[in-house]
């Protein structure tokens, strides 16, 4: 997986960063200041390692490829997206698991990532997973705040807030984790209404964090939903390929979600936000997957490739488990861990937020 992302991905985003790059006057050698996460495992850089809970990402294979050939708590062979992102940006080290022994000091003034696999926009389900709410994401952030100002003074600690890009991954494991596999939601909603529950979750986590400070912020929509192995592997008796229902819902979805971030930017003046729209491009690569370099879409690198969750089933030693995760588009069966197909996309993810905050003359 790493191979793929550190050789052909980051290429591209040293590409698309030179391009919208002109025209900004750096006075450092970053873009933003700072970057700070939220969300699910897909950008999860180890927070749960601090965690009781049973969705973590600290023995091997992962962290393989990355830069010590050890476990980070990244649900990745190697680099997440937002890894390579703060790269481009400038930075020479990433931004800290807010629960780790790192988020402290100096690093602070780097950001802070607060994401946690198994979390979503339904708190409720992500404290069935013991993963970090959005709710307390945003309580920690509070917390990141209070220590900022102490390491860099209020005012400047009011300046890296205002100035930081945010980041937000969140909403597949709410559908995949949690609606379809619990009956007394499936039946009492339906995936249109509690489509419009996630939304109106998301709505209120875009006004707090303005609240906060934020402004520069970056939300990724949900991908097609019915194309990942777990889903195929548990609903997709009838059909040979994705799911179509469950790409119908994440498309539906999509839809209220870009509605609700206009709405949200037209309401709170300053607020720049941005839909990185993930489901196309990662349903062509489901598609097609040679044409972008892979050789297998349809399970993932650890065990079976259908189900694996845990070190029980994901494992070095566990049958199936690849050898080359750069030929997979998936390297766990997690339904978050979409961690290359999320790295794809970062391309235009990106290159969309800053041309995006370029066309209101916003400057860095």
């Amino acid at each position: 997986m790493d191979g793929y992302c550190s050789r052909r991905v980051i290429m591209f985003l040293l590409f698309a960063f030179a391009a919208i790059s002109r025209g900004y006057g750096q006075e450092s050698t970053t873009l933003v200041p700072a970057i700070i996460t939220f969300g699910d495992s897909v950008v999860d850089v180890g927070n749960n390692d601090y965690l009781p809970t049973i969705f973590k990402a600290n023995y091997p294979p992962y962290g393989r490829d990355f830069a010590n050939k050890k476990p980070t708590g990244r649900f990745c062979n190697g680099k997440l997206a937002t890894d390579i992102t703060a790269e481009t940006l400038g930075f020479t080290t990433y931004p800290p698991a807010y629960l780790s022994p790192e988020a402290s000091g100096k690093n602070l003034l780097l950001g802070a990532n607060f994401a946690s696999a198994g979390s979503g926009y339904d708190d409720e389900a992500s404290m069935v997973n013991h993963a970090i709410t959005l709710t307390q994401q945003l309580e920690y952030f509070k917390e990141y705040q209070a220590k900022l100002a102490k390491v860099a003074g209020s005012t400047k600690s009011a300046s890296i807030t205002k100035d930081a890009l945010y980041v937000l991954s969140a909403g597949s494991g709410d559908f995949l984790q949690n609606y379809y596999v619990n009956p007394l939601l499936n039946h009492a909603y339906t995936p249109d209404q509690y489509g419009s529950f996630l939304i109106d979750t998301f709505t209120n986590f875009v006004k707090n964090l303005y609240g906060l400070g934020a402004r520069k912020i970056g939300v990724t929509s949900l991908p097609p939903l019915g194309c990942v192995p777990l889903a195929r592997a548990l609903f997709g008796y009838h059909e040979k390929g994705c799911i179509s229902r469950f790409n119908t819902d994440a498309q539906q979805f999509n839809k209220k979600l870009n509605a609700a971030a206009a709405n949200l930017q037209k309401q709170h003046p300053g607020l720049k936000i941005v839909v990185f729209d993930i489901f196309k491009a990662l349903y062509d690569i489901v598609k097609s997957p040679s044409n972008y370099g892979f050789v297998e879409a349809t399970k993932g690198c650890c065990g079976t490739g259908t189900v694996e969750t845990t070190a029980f089933l994901c494992n070095p030693k566990a049958p199936g488990t690849c050898s080359n995760a750069s030929q997979y588009e998936f390297e766990t069966m997690f339904v978050e861990e979409r961690a290359i197909l999320f790295k794809y996309k970062f391309i235009s993810y990106l290159y969309k937020i800053f041309d995006h905050f370029n066309n209101f003359n916003l400057s860095f």
